[in-house]
């Protein structure tokens, strides 16, 4: 596989706040990539600079060997599609007119969604299960429900990559299990990379084949999965005490907080 995305020793924030330092590292096509780390380890402001929202930083980040400075908006929400954690939407819209928005990039200036359009936007509502939610106002959706509307929206882009910041937060564990099968169905059967960032770190070992773990804005490991999940790791990093065991179903680490009241 070859490198989609590449990190080169990145460094920014917000104004003079440096936020992230020198962080660098690669993602290859059609992995499931996770991001961790405690509370204001940089994770979010990462994120923001890759999808070039924050674009006030040092270093370079390339896309498929192009650096992203260079890439039109149009090209950019082709090839890469982003799922913020907080989508604020100031109008009412449908359902349908909003997953719409994706196919913009592809429209010319008096162009309007035609046939080969909507293929893909029911194609990719459908395989989201929100069909029945076309004319849903989408203020009026649950939390889980908007979630799979932005990753629709997201989808019909027919990006090489999605990043997504937390899309699980403020979610119940049903819907959250939802998000992830549906992240990694796309993963696997659409070759869709992902690139994810996670608060939940058993979540994280579930689905995740490598992890990244942010503290400071510095990368401390960037390694498989259950590497990176190990006890002392996790406890030195976010100065709690836990056990790291086997999840009998998936075999995968699972992380068991030790409190105050177990270890009297």
């Amino acid at each position: 596989m070859g490198t989609i995305l590449a990190i080169n020793n990145i460094s920014g924030g917000y104004a003079d706040n440096v936020v992230i330092k020198k962080v660098a590292f690669s993602v290859a096509e059609n992995e499931f990539t996770g991001i961790i780390g405690p509370n204001g380890s940089g994770k979010s402001t990462l994120f923001k600079i890759i999808s070039r929202i924050i674009t006030g930083y040092s270093g370079e980040i390339r896309y498929q060997g192009k650096d992203i400075k260079d890439i039109s908006h149009n090209e950019f929400a082709k090839k890469i599609a982003v799922v913020p954690q907080d989508l604020y939407i100031p109008f009412s819209f449908s359902v349908y007119d909003f997953i719409c928005m994706g196919r913009y990039p592809y429209l010319s200036r008096f162009d309007s969604i035609d046939e080969s359009d909507n293929k893909i936007i029911y194609n990719s509502m459908e395989l989201l299960d929100i069909l029945h939610l076309k004319d849903r106002d989408l203020n009026e959706l649950s939390g889980g429900e908007r979630q799979r509307v932005y990753i629709c929206q997201a989808l019909v882009q027919e990006p090489e990559l999605i990043l997504l910041d937390e899309p699980t937060s403020h979610l119940d564990i049903s819907h959250q299990v939802q998000i992830l099968d549906l992240l990694k169905k796309l993963n696997k059967e659409k070759n869709i990379t992902i690139l994810i960032i996670l608060h939940d770190l058993n979540l994280a070992s579930e689905y995740c084949d490598r992890l990244i773990l942010l503290n400071n804005g510095e990368i401390v490991i960037d390694n498989k999965t259950e590497n990176v999940l190990k006890y002392d790791i996790i406890e030195k990093i976010y100065k709690t005490v836990v056990v790291v065991l086997e999840n009998p179903v998936s075999k995968r680490p699972h992380i068991v907080l030790v409190t105050k009241g177990l270890k009297s």
